[in-house]
């Protein structure tokens, strides 16, 4: 049995199957999220004979660290190699396409990124993403296969235990906004953030968790009704449905009334705002008029606010918006009630900024770990 992934209430009725006491799987579920111990016999509070036994019986799982690609910011883009196992493929990547080495299906990406006061991780949800959004590098690779809760637990374990001598901050942010779409992996996702947010487990705040979505309205519905939740980001990019049919082909299937419409009633707690994200590309969606028709849309929704993402270049038709455009779009915003910030992305030199996690590899020195 694969242990990283696994709730408290599995690792206990595991633990009894097995013919032991429930409480064992309290102290290896403490063991995994609190303490970070990672391999079964260094699982010091259980006694020596049950970690010779579990350790023919179960098995810890990590994403394996195939490259580090360090930005001269301090990001570090992480390439990780996925087991066998996991999830069934649920899509097959696209052929033929030009972006980058795709000789590595079983692959998928995360960035972390040091801050004063923070950390904040980016991690994916899916190897590859079928939702197709034409300024994206993800979406080139097409969809490969679902990811594991234990392999969406690990995108944010291993950086953390990495790091860890190189002194970590106080404070973890973890963003699902990384290759693939949250939402269609529903169940996995939420199976990661409830252990996350866990008290008893990775015990991060939901304040410091996101998830983004492209506008899953089913998905968006569904998440309203947990109990135990990160914060939601939607990734607009488009000021008219016409506009976001040709820039994100979901919004033919969620257009944008249906879209607002699970957005208003979507249940925010009393810190809580709303976050749209809006990828600037240059000629494309960042004129003056679009600004006055996203105003329109997210005006009045009261506790909303807006990221401007500058497009970061990449193998695609597309440009930055200039620092003017983007002041301007974002001023037209805030005079109209809305709070707006720009959002400039880290790792851009090492393929690891917003909309570029497609299994690059680039020339890079190698990150030093420390101890």
């Amino acid at each position: 049995m694969e242990l990283l992934g696994k709730s408290l209430e599995e690792l206990r009725a595991f633990c009894k199957e097995a013919g032991e006491p429930g409480y064992r799987g309290g102290q290896i579920y403490r063991a995994l999220y609190a303490e970070g111990t990672f391999a079964i016999a260094e699982m010091t509070t259980l006694p020596l004979e049950l970690r010779e036994k579990l350790g023919q019986q179960a098995s810890i799982t990590l994403p394996k660290v195939r490259q580090r690609y360090v930005s001269s910011d301090g990001s570090v883009r992480y390439l990780f190699g996925l087991g066998d196992g996991g999830q069934e493929q649920v899509g097959a990547a696209k052929k033929n396409n030009s972006v980058g080495n795709r000789q590595r299906p079983a692959s998928v990406e995360a960035v972390f990124m040091p801050s004063e006061g923070r950390q904040t991780i980016c991690v994916s949800s899916q190897a590859g993403c079928a939702v197709d959004c034409h300024f994206c590098l993800t979406a080139q690779l097409g969809l490969i296969r679902n990811l594991s809760a234990g392999e969406i637990l690990g995108q944010v374990l291993v950086p953390l235990k990495d790091m860890q001598a190189q002194g970590l901050a106080p404070r973890t942010n973890v963003v699902l906004m990384g290759q693939g779409e949250p939402l269609l992996n529903f169940e996995n996702v939420m199976a990661a953030m409830r252990i996350l947010l866990d008290q008893k487990g990775v015990s991060l705040s939901p304040k410091y968790v996101s998830i983004s979505t492209s506008g899953i309205v089913p998905g968006i519905e569904k998440l309203a009704k947990e109990e135990i939740r990160p914060k939601l980001a939607i990734s607009l990019n488009a000021s008219n449905d016409e506009q976001r049919d040709a820039l994100m082909p979901i919004n033919r299937k969620y257009p944008l009334k249906d879209l607002l419409e699970a957005c208003r009633a979507f249940p925010l707690r009393k810190w809580e705002y709303l976050m749209f994200e809006y990828v600037m590309l240059g000629g494309v969606n960042d004129t003056e008029a679009d600004a006055r028709r996203v105003a329109r849309l997210i005006a009045p929704m009261k506790r909303a606010k807006v990221n401007l993402i500058p497009w970061n270049p990449g193998e695609l038709p597309f440009q930055e918006s200039n620092a003017q455009t983007i002041e301007t779009f974002q001023r037209i915003l805030m005079d109209r009630g809305v709070p707006t910030y720009v959002r400039y992305s880290r790792g851009r030199d090492v393929m690891a900024a917003c909309g570029q996690l497609a299994l690059n590899e680039v020339q890079n020195q190698p990150l030093t770990i420390l101890g």
